[in-house]
């Protein structure tokens, strides 16, 4: 049995998301243990709610920027935070070296990560050695990014039961939503991505959106704040036809992710408001390129996955030559995606009947 755990996952927030079940099945098969998580400080939000963190520790992604003397001080800090807590698991779920170093330095009873791929053997086993357990990571789009990461406590021999995603957005951010949403039902459509390769071209995203309009369908418009969201959608909201609701750049991301909990159905890409829906219950529609949809596909919720058949996707490239535009995305058709978006509609009101 395990008394407190420390669960260490220094990614974007999408990724974050996708580490909650860790917590989930601790919880369900330690009963009694305190898990505590090391996240970066803007991925906080997606733990800090969730009833089986105990405690959501956070470091500026921007650390290494700082000079020697400034990263030792910090450094020194967390050390020192993280040593009060007297972790006897710490379950690392990425190849980040912060990972390795503290599960040498705070001397848990057992530590685990991912098997180290690192680019010299010298590396490998350094890597290896800082913990007592090593879990598997397959080749990529193998295996769901979830069950990777559930596979580090199966490596320790934790029965995993619980592998439910949540994200609890709390109640001040459900209210702040439903003030501006007015009751209304809505399909959200969130187009864009931080990573704009994976973006589907904006005439077809309208052309998509327009069907929809036309069809009575309320839409609400979601996109970060971001420079290249904001002109995707710029681009985007002149080729459109009816009405809709912009929210792009109006929402934390709590209440981005009440938001998403309040729609009958997400229209998006390879990007963190997926997982978000996934966390919350709302059916998706997704689109993948280059990026992987057996790693990333939705969790545990009724979706549609949209792709086209190329034989060189998934690439993981950051778009066709590292252009920033994939031709997998472009070659899928609005009608493709309506079809999804129809197909799933009726697979949802099919369950409600039932």
């Amino acid at each position: 049995m395990f008394r407190r755990a420390l669960v260490v996952k220094l990614r974007h927030h999408g990724d974050v998301l996708l580490s909650a079940p860790v917590f989930s099945a601790l919880v369900a098969a330690q009963p009694g243990i305190e898990v505590d998580a090391l996240v970066y400080e803007e991925t906080r939000d997606m733990l800090d709610l969730h009833p089986h963190v105990a405690r959501v520790h956070a470091i500026p992604r921007d650390w290494r920027r700082l000079g020697v003397l400034a990263q030792l001080k910090r450094y020194w800090r967390l050390y020192r935070e993280l040593k009060a807590r007297q972790y006897d698991l710490i379950v690392h779920l990425t190849d980040h070296w912060h990972g390795a170093r503290l599960a040498r330095l705070l001397r848990p009873r057992v530590s685990v990560g991912p098997a180290g791929t690192k680019h010299s053997a010298f590396a490998n086993r350094l890597w290896n050695r800082s913990f007592s357990a090593l879990f598997p990571v397959p080749p990529g789009n193998q295996r769901h990014t979830v069950e990777m990461h559930l596979d580090a406590l199966r490596a320790i021999g934790v029965r995993v039961v619980d592998t439910k995603l949540a994200f609890h957005p709390g109640a001040q951010a459900a209210d702040s939503v439903a003030k501006r949403l007015a009751g209304r039902d809505f399909i959200l459509v969130h187009p864009t991505s931080r990573w704009m390769f994976k973006a589907w071209p904006a005439a077809s995203m309208a052309e998509l959106v327009n069907a929809l309009i036309a069809r009575g369908e309320r839409i609400v418009l979601s996109a970060a704040p971001s420079a290249e969201e904001r002109a995707y959608i710029a681009e985007l909201k002149p080729r459109l036809r009816g009405d809709y609701l912009d929210l792009t750049g109006k929402l934390t991301l709590k209440e981005l992710g009440a938001l998403v909990a309040a729609a009958r159905l997400l229209i998006g890409v390879d990007s963190m408001p997926v997982h978000l829906a996934s966390a919350v219950g709302t059916p998706v529609v997704v689109l993948f390129g280059p990026s992987g949809d057996v790693e990333w596909a939705p969790w545990g919720v009724p979706h549609r996955i949209v792709t086209a058949p190329l034989p060189c996707r998934p690439c993981g490239n950051k778009g066709c030559g590292d252009g920033g535009v994939s031709d997998c995305l472009t070659a899928i058709a609005p009608a493709q995606v309506l079809g999804a978006v129809d197909a799933l509609l009726a697979e949802v009101r099919r369950e409600v009947r039932t």
